[in-house]
């Protein structure tokens, strides 16, 4: 079953409820991200603006997956 793209809040959402359960402040996160404290105050915010390779490094800090599924290819035969 197909999964909707989670929006910038709901990424948030997640990686604030990861660091918690980490039991890690906003601080002690953004120095194992090796990124600012800023960063993780705006990207925890659901800043929709946030630079998409410190969020992968977030995330990879904090051990979440991120899968990115391809759309399937056309069939064959028709129009390009």
């Amino acid at each position: 079953m197909p999964i909707r793209t989670p929006t910038p809040a709901e990424i948030g959402e997640i990686i604030r409820k990861a660091r918690k359960a980490a039991d890690l402040r906003q601080d002690e996160l953004a120095g194992a991200a090796g990124v600012g404290l800023r960063f993780i105050v705006d990207l925890e915010a659901g800043k929709p603006t946030a630079q998409i390779g410190k969020a992968l490094q977030v995330l990879d800090a904090l051990g979440c997956r991120v899968d990115i599924v391809p759309p399937p290819e056309p069939a064959r035969g028709g129009k390009a």
